[in-house]
């Protein structure tokens, strides 16, 4: 596998959608046991993270799939929102362009496949696993499957022995965030650049 990688930017954050129980949010050791859509259970470490506030907010969409539940019922405090700054120099595989989608083996129509059928974990995770024994790619910078459209943008990032690094003191309530399209709507200033 020859992947088309991106360099993620140095000093980004990158969002984190967690319980306000968990300990150490952005600990990759938990995806490692319980696996991902890029990396099988029991395999290695990975960090999940949203690119935006709109991702985030549409894993939580993601998560009430199935229930009677709206965002708007949830508490204020149900869940939490964790920025994260990742070591400087990163790639990643590119699984948001026709061009990467093609290079990874996976359909131009990602997160769904040409009949709308959503993409499963079970054809991700052995692209995440050739990804992961390829240094110097540390991730895959994809579209998000929490929507069908693959609007919103993810990184699975391999971490190898590295760690990300909290970048706010205390993550944002849920009321801070529910309705945010933007990264001025969480008082962070400046646009986040995508990779490239």
């Amino acid at each position: 596998m020859t992947p088309k990688t991106v360099r993620l930017p140095d000093g980004r954050l990158w969002l984190r959608v967690a319980s306000p129980d968990w300990e150490k949010p952005l600990d990759p050791s938990f995806a490692r046991t319980t696996g991902g859509r890029w990396n099988a259970p029991n395999s290695f470490p990975a960090l999940y993270l949203n690119a935006n506030v709109v991702t985030a907010r549409l894993q939580i969409e993601r998560l009430l799939d199935g229930t009677a539940s709206t965002p708007d019922d949830l508490a204020d405090d149900a869940y939490v929102l964790v920025a994260a700054q990742l070591p400087p120099g990163e790639l990643a595989a590119d699984a948001v362009t026709d061009e990467g989608l093609n290079a990874l083996g996976l359909p131009a129509s990602y997160p769904v496949d040409g009949r709308g059928v959503p993409i499963p974990h079970s054809m991700c995770q052995p692209i995440g696993a050739a990804l992961e024994a390829l240094p110097p790619v540390q991730g895959v910078w994809c579209r998000s499957a929490c929507s069908d459209d693959g609007r919103g943008r993810e990184l699975a990032w391999f971490a190898r022995g590295h760690r990300a690094t909290a970048a706010w003191r205390d993550p944002l309530p849920y009321r801070q965030w529910r309705y945010a399209e933007d990264w001025i709507d969480i008082d962070v200033l400046e646009h986040q650049p995508d990779p490239a």
